[in-house]
């Protein structure tokens, strides 16, 4: 099959599941859950063999991003459950106008159409994304880094046998070689969006080689600020775990920004601690002097292993202005027990996360509560954040009339009343 016949394949698909009714289209979430669970040990014979092959040539962050485990696919199968259980998204009512007497128009969500999500290393991805495109009633093409061919070719096979008979296979469509990612993003006129997951340069390379919507985030470069007014237990937490929880992931920090009051002892404690637990901690201009440190190249440097940079700010003006300058607007976060600071930093930092007194790993879809996510928007059109559901439908209007012309109203025989309505009625 052609990449264009891939793509028309989906698209013909997900018009079929659009006709489901929602309980339909439920129904294959958990049956998509089931199989995951069922077919646990042929997986995992998939995801072992790229797991060794990688063993040597892949860092340790993607070694880490590769693995499954039965935990892991328990939790995948309970993701979808959840999509499975949530409202039904399509067909929505946002807003009803009554334009005049007995002319009534309807704001609805829709589908989208077909989606093209490239992802490197992380196979769980495949069922994460499948869910939320099946929910929203999109159809999807797949492509999966090299380093996770037999597991994205096992979750494919299983996923989309559980879709039979209701539902053509062809609704998720698995790409596996460079040549077909050129060619579908060429596709304008049938693919609808693409979103990429994965390093900065493949962000980047996708979004000057199509004209096609992408949707994603460039770099995870994350900050937390730990203010003066901080309960230094509490930031010690913060700060080890948004580090170190997942140092891989796109929402760990990268940079520790701690106010200058901070060097009364309490900065060097910090340091100490995330030294402690494996973090090699390399210093801004000042920080580099005032710790002891080893210079940062720079302070624009997404690590994505047990590493990351301090820089000194004077205050919460100071932090933000430092955040806009080196961040990408994904995830920043503020520690302090006062709320000035706090309510200023979470109504001036530009990111799609703002967070106070968090840590900044809740940037996630599944901990928002969306489910999953199909990504991590750092765009401002459309979508924002942790992409669920919602980020995945456009919208459509519908009109409902007696037989009025347009011609009426222009000769005043009609007249607008342009009347919101219940969007229940």
């Amino acid at each position: 099959m052609t990449p264009r016949e891939q793509a028309v394949a989906s698209r013909n698909a997900s018009r079929v599941l659009q006709n489901m009714s929602s309980e339909g289209r439920a129904s294959l979430l958990r049956r998509m859950a089931d199989a995951l669970v069922s077919h646990a040990p042929e997986i995992l014979e998939a995801n072992a063999k790229d797991l060794a092959a990688g063993e040597g040539s892949l860092s340790t962050a993607l070694m880490a991003r590769l693995g499954l485990t039965d935990a892991k696919l328990a939790t995948l199968a309970d993701g979808l459950r959840s999509l499975a259980d949530a409202p039904e998204p399509i067909g929505r009512v946002l807003r009803r106008t009554e334009l005049a007497d007995g002319l009534t128009l309807r704001q609805e969500t829709a589908p989208l159409g077909v989606l093209l999500v490239i992802f490197e290393s992380r196979p769980d991805a495949v069922s994460q994304i499948a869910g939320l495109a099946l929910r929203a009633g999109n159809g999807l093409l797949l492509k999966g880094g090299r380093e996770a061919a037999h597991s994205n070719r096992a979750l494919h096979r299983v996923l989309t046998d559980a879709l039979a008979p209701d539902v053509p296979a062809e609704l998720i469509g698995l790409v596996e070689t460079r040549d077909q990612v050129a060619d579908l993003l060429a596709l304008d006129d049938v693919i609808d969006l693409v979103v990429p997951r994965g390093s900065g340069a493949l962000v980047r390379h996708i979004q000057n080689n199509t004209r096609i919507p992408v949707l994603g985030h460039a770099e995870g470069l994350c900050h937390v600020y730990v203010d003066g007014a901080a309960d230094f237990a509490m930031a010690t937490a913060l700060v080890l775990d948004s580090k170190t929880d997942y140092p891989a992931a796109c929402n760990a920090m990268e940079t520790l920004l701690l106010d200058r009051s901070l060097l009364d002892g309490r900065g060097a404690a910090l340091v100490r601690v995330l030294q402690e637990a494996g973090v090699t901690v390399l210093g801004g201009p000042a920080a580099s002097e005032a710790f002891d440190l080893a210079p940062a190249e720079n302070l624009r440097t997404e690590y994505g292993d047990l590493t990351c940079a301090v820089a000194l700010v004077d205050g919460v003006d100071a932090a933000i202005d430092h955040i806009h300058a080196h961040g990408s607007g994904h995830t920043e976060a503020v520690i302090t027990d006062d709320d000035v600071v706090a309510d200023r930093f979470l109504s001036r930092v530009d990111a799609a996360c703002v967070f106070h007194n968090a840590s900044t790993r809740f940037a996630d879809g599944y901990r928002f509560g969306l489910g999953a996510e199909v990504g991590i928007s750092t765009s401002r059109i459309h979508a924002r954040g942790p992409v669920g559901v919602d980020g995945l439908l456009t919208t459509r209007w519908k009109l409902e009339g007696r037989g009025h012309t347009a011609s009426a109203f222009a000769r005043g025989e009609l007249a607008y009343t342009h009347r919101k309505l219940a969007t229940d009625g």
